[in-house]
């Protein structure tokens, strides 16, 4: 029911800044849970920020680095991120779901690698 795609990944320098963003192929006013995960090699999925119904969601250790924001009449959410770690080098997909208990819906990833 929707596409997602995610852009704005790259090489970026410790200390540096970056800022995806992902655009979706409908309205996302109505949706239920729409953020961001992330995956490093070798390690399992996980949550970076997401917004569950207007109150949004930062794992530990993202929280004061990272802001989640969305703009409805672009149908885009962004994932500013500041203060970038090697820790953060990972794939980052784009998440969403329409409705509560409704399908999960991800974007193809963007990889995002910070040098040390």
């Amino acid at each position: 029911q929707v596409q997602l795609v995610e852009s704005g990944g790259g090489l970026v320098q410790a200390g540096g800044s970056l800022r995806l963003s992902c655009a979706a192929s409908r309205s996302i006013f109505t949706f239920n849970r729409m953020g961001w995960y992330r995956q490093a090699q070798g390690k399992q999925r996980e949550l970076v920020a997401t917004s569950t119904r207007g109150v949004t969601n930062y794992a530990d250790s993202v929280k004061g680095r990272f802001t989640l924001s969305r703009d409805n009449a672009k149908n885009t959410v962004y994932l500013q991120m500041n203060s970038l770690k090697p820790e953060d080098t990972a794939v980052y997909y784009c998440n969403a779901q329409i409705f509560v208990g409704g399908n999960d819906y991800w974007g193809q990833g963007t990889q995002v690698t910070v040098s040390s």
